[in-house]
Protein backbone atom coordinates (compact mmCIF):
# COMPACT_ATOMS: atom_id res chain seq x y z
CA UNK A 1 0.00 0.00 0.00
CA UNK A 2 1.47 3.83 -0.94
CA UNK A 3 0.29 5.82 1.88
CA UNK A 4 0.52 8.88 0.26
CA UNK A 5 -1.69 7.30 -2.32
CA UNK A 6 -3.99 6.16 0.21
CA UNK A 7 -4.31 9.78 1.74
CA UNK A 8 -4.37 11.81 -1.22
CA UNK A 9 -8.10 10.20 -2.01
CA UNK A 10 -9.33 11.18 1.39
CA UNK A 11 -10.27 14.41 2.20
CA UNK A 12 -12.00 14.07 5.22
CA UNK A 13 -12.95 11.44 7.72
CA UNK A 14 -16.38 10.59 9.27
CA UNK A 15 -17.31 9.01 12.78
CA UNK A 16 -20.29 6.80 13.61
CA UNK A 17 -20.70 4.62 16.65
CA UNK A 18 -22.34 2.65 19.18
CA UNK A 19 -24.10 5.58 20.79
CA UNK A 20 -24.98 4.85 24.56
CA UNK A 21 -21.35 2.58 25.36
CA UNK A 22 -19.98 4.61 27.74
CA UNK A 23 -15.47 5.45 28.56
CA UNK A 24 -14.85 7.53 31.31
CA UNK A 25 -10.89 8.00 31.50
CA UNK A 26 -8.18 10.11 33.19
CA UNK A 27 -7.82 13.41 32.36
CA UNK A 28 -3.71 13.52 33.27
CA UNK A 29 -2.78 10.10 32.11
CA UNK A 30 -5.39 9.27 29.35
CA UNK A 31 -5.53 5.99 30.52
CA UNK A 32 -9.53 4.44 30.87
CA UNK A 33 -10.31 4.32 34.34
CA UNK A 34 -12.43 1.13 34.16
CA UNK A 35 -13.62 -0.82 30.99
CA UNK A 36 -16.39 0.20 28.95
CA UNK A 37 -20.24 -0.44 29.71
CA UNK A 38 -21.37 -1.15 26.14
CA UNK A 39 -24.96 0.14 25.12
CA UNK A 40 -26.80 -3.46 25.96
CA UNK A 41 -24.81 -4.48 29.38
CA UNK A 42 -27.51 -4.78 31.75
CA UNK A 43 -25.72 -4.20 35.04
CA UNK A 44 -27.42 -1.01 35.70
CA UNK A 45 -30.79 -2.44 36.32
CA UNK A 46 -29.88 -1.49 40.20
CA UNK A 47 -29.11 1.99 39.73
CA UNK A 48 -32.45 2.66 37.98
CA UNK A 49 -34.10 1.26 40.85
CA UNK A 50 -31.92 3.57 42.99
CA UNK A 51 -32.93 6.78 40.90
CA UNK A 52 -36.33 5.55 40.63
CA UNK A 53 -36.73 6.47 44.81
CA UNK A 54 -35.28 9.85 44.29
CA UNK A 55 -38.01 10.89 42.45
CA UNK A 56 -40.41 13.00 44.40
CA UNK A 57 -43.61 12.18 45.57
CA UNK A 58 -42.17 8.60 46.03
CA UNK A 59 -43.77 8.62 41.96
CA UNK A 60 -41.42 6.22 41.03
CA UNK A 61 -42.03 7.39 37.37
CA UNK A 62 -39.34 5.96 34.41
CA UNK A 63 -40.60 9.16 32.36
CA UNK A 64 -39.60 12.06 34.82
CA UNK A 65 -37.09 12.90 33.10
CA UNK A 66 -38.36 12.81 29.04
CA UNK A 67 -39.48 16.60 29.27
CA UNK A 68 -35.91 17.65 29.29
CA UNK A 69 -33.75 14.62 27.78
CA UNK A 70 -36.86 12.75 25.75
CA UNK A 71 -35.82 9.46 27.21
CA UNK A 72 -37.09 7.06 29.87
CA UNK A 73 -35.20 5.80 33.05
CA UNK A 74 -33.80 3.02 31.79
CA UNK A 75 -30.78 0.53 32.14
CA UNK A 76 -29.85 1.64 28.21
CA UNK A 77 -28.93 4.83 28.56
CA UNK A 78 -25.36 6.28 29.52
CA UNK A 79 -26.15 8.36 32.15
CA UNK A 80 -27.38 5.63 34.05
CA UNK A 81 -24.15 3.89 33.26
CA UNK A 82 -21.76 6.84 34.07
CA UNK A 83 -23.96 6.89 37.73
CA UNK A 84 -23.55 2.93 37.92
CA UNK A 85 -19.69 3.78 37.40
CA UNK A 86 -19.39 6.19 40.01
CA UNK A 87 -21.07 4.16 42.77
CA UNK A 88 -19.51 1.28 42.30
CA UNK A 89 -15.69 2.14 40.86
CA UNK A 90 -13.56 3.71 43.31
CA UNK A 91 -11.37 5.08 40.68
CA UNK A 92 -13.87 6.57 38.53
CA UNK A 93 -15.61 8.40 41.88
CA UNK A 94 -12.08 9.54 43.17
CA UNK A 95 -11.25 11.13 39.79
CA UNK A 96 -14.53 12.53 39.24
CA UNK A 97 -14.88 14.26 42.70
CA UNK A 98 -11.17 15.89 42.08
CA UNK A 99 -12.33 17.57 38.39
CA UNK A 100 -9.48 14.45 36.51
CA UNK A 101 -12.28 12.16 34.85
CA UNK A 102 -13.13 12.41 31.41
CA UNK A 103 -16.40 11.21 29.84
CA UNK A 104 -17.17 10.04 26.53
CA UNK A 105 -19.10 7.70 24.35
CA UNK A 106 -17.40 5.71 21.81
CA UNK A 107 -16.92 8.57 18.88
CA UNK A 108 -15.38 11.18 22.43
CA UNK A 109 -12.98 8.28 23.20
CA UNK A 110 -11.74 7.95 19.64
CA UNK A 111 -11.74 10.82 18.74
CA UNK A 112 -9.42 11.87 22.15
CA UNK A 113 -7.33 9.28 21.40
CA UNK A 114 -7.01 10.25 16.98
CA UNK A 115 -6.13 13.66 17.87
CA UNK A 116 -3.39 13.72 20.39
CA UNK A 117 -5.10 12.13 23.47
CA UNK A 118 -3.07 13.86 26.60
CA UNK A 119 -1.10 16.09 23.91
CA UNK A 120 -3.77 18.30 23.06
CA UNK A 121 -6.94 15.64 22.18
CA UNK A 122 -10.17 17.29 21.73
CA UNK A 123 -13.13 16.62 23.95
CA UNK A 124 -16.25 17.01 21.73
CA UNK A 125 -18.81 14.70 20.44
CA UNK A 126 -21.94 15.39 18.57
CA UNK A 127 -25.78 16.05 19.10
CA UNK A 128 -26.78 12.64 18.21
CA UNK A 129 -24.64 10.93 20.98
CA UNK A 130 -24.95 13.18 23.64
CA UNK A 131 -28.93 12.84 23.17
CA UNK A 132 -28.61 9.17 23.94
CA UNK A 133 -26.95 9.79 27.52
CA UNK A 134 -30.13 11.54 29.60
CA UNK A 135 -27.83 14.56 30.09
CA UNK A 136 -28.60 16.81 27.09
CA UNK A 137 -31.62 18.94 26.91
CA UNK A 138 -33.55 17.81 23.97
CA UNK A 139 -34.49 21.74 23.26
CA UNK A 140 -31.52 23.82 24.22
CA UNK A 141 -28.90 20.83 22.44
CA UNK A 142 -26.48 21.32 25.71
CA UNK A 143 -25.66 19.73 28.90
CA UNK A 144 -28.72 20.42 31.68
CA UNK A 145 -28.38 21.09 35.06
CA UNK A 146 -31.24 19.93 36.05
CA UNK A 147 -30.26 16.55 34.54
CA UNK A 148 -26.66 16.25 36.03
CA UNK A 149 -28.07 17.39 39.68
CA UNK A 150 -30.34 14.33 39.13
CA UNK A 151 -27.68 11.81 38.17
CA UNK A 152 -25.35 13.25 40.63
CA UNK A 153 -22.76 13.60 37.69
CA UNK A 154 -20.08 16.81 37.61
CA UNK A 155 -20.22 19.30 34.80
CA UNK A 156 -16.22 18.69 34.62
CA UNK A 157 -16.29 15.23 33.43
CA UNK A 158 -18.55 16.07 29.61
CA UNK A 159 -17.30 16.92 26.69
CA UNK A 160 -18.38 19.67 24.44
CA UNK A 161 -21.39 19.06 22.29
CA UNK A 162 -21.16 19.81 18.37
CA UNK A 163 -23.49 19.40 15.46
CA UNK A 164 -23.15 16.32 13.36
CA UNK A 165 -21.12 17.87 10.37
CA UNK A 166 -18.61 20.43 11.69
CA UNK A 167 -14.51 20.76 12.05
CA UNK A 168 -13.52 18.30 14.87
CA UNK A 169 -10.02 17.97 14.51
CA UNK A 170 -7.68 16.31 13.12
CA UNK A 171 -5.35 13.04 12.89
CA UNK A 172 -1.71 13.71 14.33
CA UNK A 173 -0.47 10.49 13.54
CA UNK A 174 -0.09 7.37 11.88
CA UNK A 175 -1.12 6.73 8.16
CA UNK A 176 -4.00 9.46 8.28
CA UNK A 177 -1.69 12.29 9.34
CA UNK A 178 -3.23 15.50 8.77
CA UNK A 179 -6.56 14.41 7.75
CA UNK A 180 -9.30 16.33 9.20
CA UNK A 181 -12.74 14.68 11.71
CA UNK A 182 -15.29 16.50 9.87
CA UNK A 183 -18.61 14.33 10.84
CA UNK A 184 -19.67 12.58 14.16
CA UNK A 185 -22.91 10.97 14.38
CA UNK A 186 -24.34 8.50 16.33
CA UNK A 187 -24.55 4.97 13.80
CA UNK A 188 -28.45 5.17 13.79
CA UNK A 189 -28.51 8.78 12.76
CA UNK A 190 -25.95 7.65 10.60
CA UNK A 191 -28.03 5.35 9.30
CA UNK A 192 -30.75 7.25 8.80
CA UNK A 193 -28.73 10.01 6.43
CA UNK A 194 -26.78 7.33 4.61
CA UNK A 195 -30.65 5.69 3.75
CA UNK A 196 -31.87 9.78 2.84
CA UNK A 197 -34.18 9.60 5.09
CA UNK A 198 -33.83 13.49 5.14
CA UNK A 199 -37.43 14.38 4.88
CA UNK A 200 -40.00 14.57 7.60
CA UNK A 201 -42.20 11.19 8.02
CA UNK A 202 -39.14 9.35 6.25
CA UNK A 203 -38.00 6.37 8.28
CA UNK A 204 -35.98 3.50 8.14
CA UNK A 205 -34.83 0.05 9.60
CA UNK A 206 -31.79 -1.31 10.63
CA UNK A 207 -31.17 -4.93 11.75
CA UNK A 208 -28.18 -6.19 13.39
CA UNK A 209 -27.64 -7.18 16.82
CA UNK A 210 -30.76 -5.33 17.57
CA UNK A 211 -33.42 -3.29 15.61
CA UNK A 212 -33.55 0.35 15.64
CA UNK A 213 -36.11 2.14 13.96
CA UNK A 214 -35.87 5.82 13.11
CA UNK A 215 -38.50 8.38 12.01
CA UNK A 216 -38.10 11.78 10.55
CA UNK A 217 -40.03 14.07 12.40
CA UNK A 218 -37.91 17.18 10.95
CA UNK A 219 -37.27 20.31 12.82
CA UNK A 220 -40.26 19.20 15.43
CA UNK A 221 -40.02 17.46 18.93
CA UNK A 222 -42.83 15.09 18.59
CA UNK A 223 -42.50 13.61 22.94
CA UNK A 224 -44.15 10.04 22.15
CA UNK A 225 -46.83 9.03 23.98
CA UNK A 226 -46.35 5.35 22.42
CA UNK A 227 -43.36 4.46 23.85
CA UNK A 228 -40.69 5.52 21.56
CA UNK A 229 -37.99 7.48 22.07
CA UNK A 230 -37.29 11.48 21.55
CA UNK A 231 -33.70 11.88 19.79
CA UNK A 232 -32.16 14.23 17.67
CA UNK A 233 -31.85 12.63 14.20
CA UNK A 234 -28.52 15.41 13.07
CA UNK A 235 -27.86 18.47 12.63
CA UNK A 236 -25.75 18.79 9.59
CA UNK A 237 -23.21 22.15 10.19
CA UNK A 238 -23.24 24.22 13.29
CA UNK A 239 -25.71 26.77 12.33
CA UNK A 240 -28.06 24.27 10.69
CA UNK A 241 -31.16 23.51 12.19
CA UNK A 242 -31.67 20.17 14.24
CA UNK A 243 -33.61 17.66 12.61
CA UNK A 244 -34.72 15.13 15.30
CA UNK A 245 -36.50 11.54 15.01
CA UNK A 246 -38.62 9.08 17.23
CA UNK A 247 -36.90 6.13 17.73
CA UNK A 248 -37.67 2.40 18.30
CA UNK A 249 -35.12 -0.13 20.01
CA UNK A 250 -34.88 -3.41 19.81
CA UNK A 251 -32.77 -5.36 21.76
CA UNK A 252 -32.09 -8.35 20.40
CA UNK A 253 -33.27 -9.37 16.82
CA UNK A 254 -30.01 -11.02 15.11
CA UNK A 255 -28.43 -11.59 18.63
CA UNK A 256 -31.60 -14.12 18.92
CA UNK A 257 -29.64 -16.48 16.01
CA UNK A 258 -26.34 -16.29 18.29
CA UNK A 259 -28.64 -17.83 21.23
CA UNK A 260 -30.21 -20.55 19.17
CA UNK A 261 -26.58 -21.88 17.43
CA UNK A 262 -24.55 -21.15 20.59
CA UNK A 263 -26.97 -21.98 23.74
CA UNK A 264 -29.39 -24.56 21.72
CA UNK A 265 -27.27 -25.80 18.56
CA UNK A 266 -29.99 -25.17 16.15
CA UNK A 267 -28.11 -23.75 14.00
CA UNK A 268 -24.39 -24.92 13.02
CA UNK A 269 -23.87 -20.96 11.25
CA UNK A 270 -26.15 -18.21 10.93
CA UNK A 271 -25.70 -18.75 7.00
CA UNK A 272 -27.85 -21.76 7.24
CA UNK A 273 -30.98 -19.70 8.41
CA UNK A 274 -32.97 -18.31 5.12
CA UNK A 275 -32.51 -22.05 3.95
CA UNK A 276 -33.53 -23.57 7.31
CA UNK A 277 -36.49 -21.39 7.43
CA UNK A 278 -37.24 -21.90 3.96
CA UNK A 279 -38.39 -26.00 4.63
CA UNK A 280 -41.15 -25.15 6.03
CA UNK A 281 -43.96 -22.85 5.32
CA UNK A 282 -45.11 -21.34 8.38
CA UNK A 283 -43.72 -21.29 12.14
CA UNK A 284 -46.74 -24.14 12.96
CA UNK A 285 -48.12 -21.22 15.29
CA UNK A 286 -44.88 -20.70 17.30
CA UNK A 287 -44.16 -17.79 18.84
CA UNK A 288 -40.70 -16.64 20.36
CA UNK A 289 -40.34 -13.27 22.33
CA UNK A 290 -36.31 -13.22 22.32
CA UNK A 291 -36.16 -10.61 25.88
CA UNK A 292 -33.22 -12.16 27.27
CA UNK A 293 -32.27 -8.49 28.95
CA UNK A 294 -36.45 -6.94 29.08
CA UNK A 295 -38.47 -5.30 26.23
CA UNK A 296 -37.21 -1.94 25.55
CA UNK A 297 -39.44 -0.12 22.80
CA UNK A 298 -42.60 0.18 22.79
CA UNK A 299 -43.17 -1.75 26.20
CA UNK A 300 -40.17 -0.27 28.40
CA UNK A 301 -40.44 -3.54 30.43
CA UNK A 302 -36.92 -4.80 31.86
CA UNK A 303 -38.38 -7.92 34.33
CA UNK A 304 -39.96 -9.42 31.00
CA UNK A 305 -37.96 -12.82 29.92
CA UNK A 306 -37.77 -14.63 27.07
CA UNK A 307 -40.66 -17.25 26.03
CA UNK A 308 -41.34 -19.75 23.42
CA UNK A 309 -45.59 -20.02 23.14
CA UNK A 310 -46.85 -22.66 20.76
CA UNK A 311 -45.12 -25.95 20.96
CA UNK A 312 -46.39 -29.15 19.93
CA UNK A 313 -44.89 -32.69 19.13
CA UNK A 314 -44.66 -31.20 15.41
CA UNK A 315 -42.88 -28.55 16.13
CA UNK A 316 -39.24 -28.97 14.84
CA UNK A 317 -36.39 -26.36 14.38
CA UNK A 318 -36.93 -25.26 11.24
CA UNK A 319 -40.07 -24.00 13.05
CA UNK A 320 -38.12 -22.40 15.28
CA UNK A 321 -35.82 -20.74 13.31
CA UNK A 322 -38.93 -19.10 11.23
CA UNK A 323 -40.63 -17.79 14.33
CA UNK A 324 -37.37 -16.08 15.26
CA UNK A 325 -37.18 -14.54 11.98
CA UNK A 326 -40.99 -13.44 12.38
CA UNK A 327 -39.96 -12.35 16.14
CA UNK A 328 -38.18 -9.56 14.84
CA UNK A 329 -41.18 -8.89 12.13
CA UNK A 330 -43.10 -8.43 14.89
CA UNK A 331 -41.55 -6.22 16.96
CA UNK A 332 -40.73 -3.91 13.97
CA UNK A 333 -44.89 -3.67 13.98
CA UNK A 334 -45.05 -2.99 17.47
CA UNK A 335 -43.02 0.03 17.02
CA UNK A 336 -44.60 1.01 13.64
CA UNK A 337 -47.92 1.24 15.14
CA UNK A 338 -46.55 3.30 17.94
CA UNK A 339 -45.34 5.36 15.08
CA UNK A 340 -48.79 6.06 12.96
CA UNK A 341 -50.48 6.56 16.66
CA UNK A 342 -47.46 9.28 17.53
CA UNK A 343 -47.41 11.03 14.14
CA UNK A 344 -50.77 10.37 12.71
CA UNK A 345 -49.74 9.25 9.19
CA UNK A 346 -48.82 5.69 8.56
CA UNK A 347 -45.84 4.93 6.60
CA UNK A 348 -46.09 3.68 2.84
CA UNK A 349 -42.77 2.09 2.74
CA UNK A 350 -39.59 0.90 5.06
CA UNK A 351 -35.75 1.47 3.90
CA UNK A 352 -34.23 -1.08 5.55
CA UNK A 353 -30.15 -2.00 6.28
CA UNK A 354 -28.13 -4.25 8.47
CA UNK A 355 -26.93 -7.43 8.31
CA UNK A 356 -30.41 -9.49 8.56
CA UNK A 357 -31.24 -7.95 5.36
CA UNK A 358 -29.46 -10.08 2.89
CA UNK A 359 -31.57 -12.46 4.14
CA UNK A 360 -34.82 -12.35 0.96
CA UNK A 361 -37.18 -14.53 3.24
CA UNK A 362 -36.93 -12.33 6.32
CA UNK A 363 -37.59 -9.56 4.52
CA UNK A 364 -40.93 -11.09 2.97
CA UNK A 365 -41.80 -11.80 6.18
CA UNK A 366 -41.06 -8.19 7.11
CA UNK A 367 -43.45 -6.92 4.27
CA UNK A 368 -46.18 -9.60 5.05
CA UNK A 369 -46.14 -9.12 8.72
CA UNK A 370 -46.26 -5.07 9.12
CA UNK A 371 -48.39 -4.41 5.35
CA UNK A 372 -45.81 -2.10 3.61
CA UNK A 373 -43.50 -2.31 0.82
CA UNK A 374 -40.19 -2.82 2.10
CA UNK A 375 -36.90 -1.39 0.28
CA UNK A 376 -33.39 -2.85 0.89
CA UNK A 377 -30.55 -0.40 0.68
CA UNK A 378 -28.00 -1.03 -1.97
CA UNK A 379 -25.15 -0.10 -0.43
CA UNK A 380 -25.18 -2.22 2.99
CA UNK A 381 -23.36 -0.27 5.03
CA UNK A 382 -25.53 2.68 5.56
CA UNK A 383 -24.35 3.70 9.14
CA UNK A 384 -20.55 4.12 7.15
CA UNK A 385 -22.08 5.96 3.98
CA UNK A 386 -23.80 8.35 5.98
CA UNK A 387 -20.70 8.96 8.42
CA UNK A 388 -19.00 9.69 4.86
CA UNK A 389 -21.92 11.89 3.48
CA UNK A 390 -22.13 14.41 6.46
CA UNK A 391 -18.04 14.68 7.09
CA UNK A 392 -18.40 15.18 3.06
CA UNK A 393 -20.85 18.03 3.75
CA UNK A 394 -18.62 19.88 5.88
CA UNK A 395 -15.91 20.50 3.10
CA UNK A 396 -18.42 20.75 0.01
CA UNK A 397 -21.22 22.67 1.23
CA UNK A 398 -22.92 22.37 -1.90
CA UNK A 399 -22.87 18.60 -1.87
CA UNK A 400 -26.38 17.79 -2.50
CA UNK A 401 -27.35 15.06 -0.13
CA UNK A 402 -30.33 14.20 -1.36
CA UNK A 403 -29.21 13.45 -4.57
CA UNK A 404 -28.61 9.61 -6.17
CA UNK A 405 -25.96 7.81 -4.98
CA UNK A 406 -24.91 5.90 -7.91
CA UNK A 407 -26.68 5.45 -11.63
CA UNK A 408 -29.15 3.00 -10.50
CA UNK A 409 -30.54 3.95 -7.80
CA UNK A 410 -33.66 2.95 -7.72
CA UNK A 411 -34.72 -0.06 -5.51
CA UNK A 412 -37.34 -2.90 -5.99
CA UNK A 413 -39.84 -3.02 -3.37
CA UNK A 414 -40.63 -6.07 -1.89
CA UNK A 415 -44.95 -6.46 -1.28
CA UNK A 416 -47.20 -7.68 1.14
CA UNK A 417 -48.53 -11.33 -0.05
CA UNK A 418 -50.69 -12.29 2.96
CA UNK A 419 -53.95 -10.75 3.37
CA UNK A 420 -54.94 -8.23 6.38
CA UNK A 421 -57.25 -10.43 8.53
CA UNK A 422 -54.29 -13.57 8.49
CA UNK A 423 -51.70 -10.69 9.33
CA UNK A 424 -54.16 -9.02 12.10
CA UNK A 425 -54.64 -12.73 13.41
CA UNK A 426 -50.83 -13.53 13.40
CA UNK A 427 -49.96 -10.71 15.43
CA UNK A 428 -52.95 -10.88 18.30
CA UNK A 429 -51.06 -14.09 18.80
CA UNK A 430 -47.97 -12.70 19.53
CA UNK A 431 -49.17 -9.83 21.70
CA UNK A 432 -50.42 -13.03 23.92
CA UNK A 433 -46.73 -13.73 23.90
CA UNK A 434 -45.97 -10.54 25.16
CA UNK A 435 -48.65 -10.75 27.81
CA UNK A 436 -46.23 -14.14 28.86
CA UNK A 437 -43.20 -12.57 28.79
CA UNK A 438 -44.12 -9.60 30.75
CA UNK A 439 -43.05 -8.89 34.47
CA UNK A 440 -41.42 -11.97 34.47
CA UNK A 441 -38.29 -11.04 36.81
CA UNK A 442 -39.43 -10.48 40.55
CA UNK A 443 -38.33 -7.08 41.20
CA UNK A 444 -39.53 -4.10 43.93
CA UNK A 445 -41.39 -2.36 40.75
CA UNK A 446 -44.66 -1.28 41.53
CA UNK A 447 -47.60 -2.49 38.90
CA UNK A 448 -47.98 1.35 38.17
CA UNK A 449 -44.72 2.01 37.20
CA UNK A 450 -44.67 -1.36 35.39
CA UNK A 451 -47.64 0.33 33.16
CA UNK A 452 -46.52 3.62 32.94
CA UNK A 453 -44.70 3.77 29.97
CA UNK A 454 -45.92 -0.20 27.95
CA UNK A 455 -47.21 1.55 24.66
CA UNK A 456 -50.16 0.59 24.78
Amino acid sequence: MHVTNLTLDIVAIGITNQRESTVIWDRNTGEPLANAIIWLDNRTTSTVEDLLKTIPNNARNINYLRPLCGLPLSPYFSGVKLRWLRDNVSTVRKAMDEGNAMFGTIDTWLMYKLTGGVNGGVHKTDVTNASRTMLMNIETLQWDKNLLKFFDLPNSILPEICSSAEHFGDIVDGVLKGISITADLGDQQAALVGQQCLAKGQAKATYGTGCFLLYNTGPSIVHSQHGLLTTVGYQLGRNAPPYYALEGSVAIAGAAFNWLRDNLGLIQSTSQIETMASTVDNSLDVYFVPAFNGLYAPYWNQDARGVICGLSEETTSEHIVRATLEAVCFQVRDILDSMHKDCKIPLAKLMVDGGMTVNNLFLQLQSDLVGIHVLRAKIAETTALGAAMAAYKTVAPDYNMEGPLSKSDARQAIKPKIKANERDLRYQKWKMAIERSVNWETSSLSQGERESFDGA
